[in-house]
């Protein structure tokens, strides 16, 4: 069970939201010296080994999602289990855990839904910065007040966290890909198993190939399904959305002048008109799902005629519709198996210390996923 001391560790702390570009000369993201107080009952505390960055922490950086500052950023992780705050007895120190960043109480009326709706009060302690309970445990040296982000905060040697917010996986599942099993593999993968459930003779297509698109991509291609397509306006993430297996990969304008008309089409760019591409070229009586998230001021035109006269779906899907507990198993094993292979999806391995220009490369669109890895002794590689 957890102990008396308060663990000093090492994160990365955003200090300023929207923050001028390039990030790696104004760094709102500050590596620094933190305490981290022992889990409390319900949590556990994790040693990180691995963790990714996701546009959900760029977002904050840029101020698309106002966050209470500062706070220790990053939620798609995954490490070891350290020590066991009261009352959890069904994990084993040293056991490795993939973080998922919406916990889920089990008892709310979220969820209740299966997965449809996020857990309510999962979601009021991601928007305060705290742990499910409400509870912090994290400060700066000088004693003063650090929140956590979405739960996680994986940006760090070591996070206290929730019980509610992780997933045991087994030991041959590599720190590198049970991290990206947590959000973009669990959101994008969500997003082809749970609401679109494509059948054998359907056409899926993916708009927007970032790391969740391509996750959604990956999980596509792992399904029986007709073919699996790309769409985006990079030439990079085309080309390697074809050297992953797709069968056809074009630019949004291409998308639409070759009158393509999928099935199933998911849209992961969080863009207005990637969700307005994505909803053109669905097929009558297809279904566009749409995992991506936009600046809430951000709107989208489509035509509500033909909803009605082509008997369309359009389904939101929050993180993929998904149950952590009951999803990263099935994912894990895909993997396991070989027919999603989660590696693919890193671009580069990086420094703890080179996290503001890391941020850039994502601005601007040149990474899928780029990992932090951390050695046992708390140091970054």
């Amino acid at each position: 069970m957890g102990t008396e001391s308060t663990r000093s560790i090492r994160g990365a702390v955003l200090q300023t939201i929207g923050a001028p570009r390039p990030y790696a000369q104004s760094r709102p993201v500050v590596v620094q010296d933190l305490q981290l107080q022992p889990p409390g009952p319900g949590e556990i505390m994790v040693r990180i080994e691995a963790a990714s960055l996701c546009h959900s922490d760029l977002s904050v950086v840029n101020g698309s999602r106002v966050r209470p500052l500062p706070m220790l950023l990053g939620h798609e992780a995954a490490g070891k289990v350290e020590e066991l705050g009261e009352g959890v007895d069904d994990l084993a120190v040293g056991q490795r855990v993939v973080m998922a960043f919406l916990p889920r109480c089990g008892e709310c009326a979220g969820c209740r839904t299966e997965g449809k709706m996020p857990c309510i009060p999962g979601s009021a302690a991601n928007n305060a910065g705290t742990l499910l309970d409400g509870g912090m445990r994290l400060s700066a040296a000088d004693g003063g007040e650090v929140r956590h982000h979405l739960g996680v905060s994986g940006f760090a040697t070591h996070a206290v966290v929730n019980r509610k917010s992780v997933v045991p996986v087994d030991d041959d599942i590599p720190p590198h890909v049970a991290a990206l099993l947590g959000c973009a593999v669990l959101t994008g993968g969500g997003a082809v198993l749970n609401p679109a459930r494509p059948g054998k003779d359907d056409d899926v297509a993916i708009v927007g190939l970032g790391g969740v698109g391509m996750a959604a991509l990956l999980t596509a291609l792992s399904l029986d399904v007709h073919s699996v397509i790309g769409i985006d306006s990079l030439p990079e993430k085309l080309a390697r959305a074809r050297e992953l297996g797709a069968d056809a990969v074009y630019t949004p304008q291409e998308a639409l002048d070759a009158g393509i008309r999928p099935a199933l089409v998911i849209e992961a760019a969080g863009h207005p008109r990637a969700f307005e591409t994505a909803v053109r070229i669905t097929a009558p009586g297809g279904t566009t799902v749409t995992v991506g998230l936009p600046a809430p001021d951000q709107t989208s035109e489509i035509t509500p005629l033909t909803l009605t006269a082509e008997a369309r779906t359009i389904i939101g899907s929050y993180l993929g519709s998904a149950v952590p507990a009951r999803d990263i198993p099935v994912y894990a094993q895909l993997w396991r198996e070989g027919k999603l292979p989660v590696e693919e999806l890193v671009s580069s391995t990086i420094a703890l210390e080179d996290i503001n220009s890391a941020m850039d490369t994502l601005a601007d669109g040149l990474a899928i996923r780029q990992v932090i890895r951390f050695e046992p002794d708390g140091a970054s590689a």
